[in-house]
């Protein structure tokens, strides 16, 4: 039996058309949902390499004078340890602009008493542990913080919500996989008589299959190429919308060139899961019916 001639009774849209529209949906839900995850995923490992061997030593100390020799100390000592790539002082006035949301115009005050800081960038090789000991042994009252484990909480919840997004995404391949094998059955029984004159004219149940296949497979590769252009066009708003609030943090949520590559992939790999879904339900169906 001829491929082309065995499609046309079964090529109406009457039942598998609307597997379009539902595609759309559900690719739309799907790259938002795998974008998010992929952002957030970007977003941590970018924290994760800024924050990487980053120190700060605070020294709290009421007298200026006796501070300003600490920090004064301790910045030599620093840039004489080999676990030290780098220790800078952090100026009076970056820490004035620092405090300026809490305190207003208070923060230039030069009689404010304030910490004096200093950053640090461990060397490749470097120990906090060591740094921290010869912290203490110049200054005991001064404390050192590793900027990792003050953002921490939000490592902790960029993490979640990228396993969250990853979650949604497979749950949303498993919603596909349900509705492929509701629609392939309402398809069968569609076309009930039809199968039963094309087994009569020799066509195996493979052959049928095939041609309930190929329509699953274009209505959710057409209906998923649209609506993941519609989400790769929000992902593209949003993420000028995120760019325009000039955060620090949010600027690293972003998608790199392979995120986008992912995301242009996910109709295609929709439409394999669609297309093996059918077969085998098609063919359960039919062994046990027809």
């Amino acid at each position: 039996m001829s491929t082309a001639a065995a499609r046309r009774p079964l090529d109406d849209r009457r039942g598998l058309g609307t597997m379009a529209w539902i595609m759309a949906v559900m690719l739309f839900l799907t790259v938002l949902t795998g974008a998010i995850g992929l952002a957030t995923a970007g977003g941590t490992r970018a924290l994760d390499r800024q924050l990487a061997g980053r120190l700060t030593v605070q020294i709290v100390e009421p007298v200026a004078a006796t501070r300003s020799l600490a920090a004064l100390r301790l910045l030599q000592a620093l840039r004489q340890s080999h676990d030290v790539a780098r220790a800078a002082a952090v100026d009076r006035a970056r820490l004035a602009a620092l405090l300026e949301p809490w305190l207003g115009g208070e923060a230039a005050d030069a009689d404010l008493p304030m910490p004096a800081l200093i950053d640090v960038d461990l060397a490749p090789d470097g120990e906090a542990e060591r740094v921290a000991a010869l912290v203490r042994s110049i200054a005991p009252a001064a404390r050192v913080d590793a900027h990792a484990q003050w953002m921490a909480p939000v490592r902790r919840f960029l993490l979640l919500v990228t396993w969250l997004a990853a979650g949604l995404v497979g749950l949303m391949a498993l919603a596909t996989a349900a509705v492929v094998l509701l629609a392939a059955r309402a398809g069968l029984e569609t076309h009930r008589p039809t199968i039963e004159v094309l087994h009569m004219l020799g066509s195996t149940d493979v052959q049928v299959a095939r041609l309930f296949q190929r329509r699953i497979a274009l209505d959710t590769l057409g209906g998923g190429a649209v609506g993941t252009l519609a989400a790769l066009a929000t992902v593209l708003v949003l993420g000028q919308r995120l760019a325009g609030l000039d955060s620090g943090l949010l600027d690293r949520v972003t998608l790199a060139p392979g995120d986008w590559a992912v995301l242009v992939l996910l109709p295609l790999a929709f439409a394999a899961l669609a297309f093996f879904a059918a077969r085998v339900a098609v063919l359960r169906a039919l062994s046990r019916t027809l």
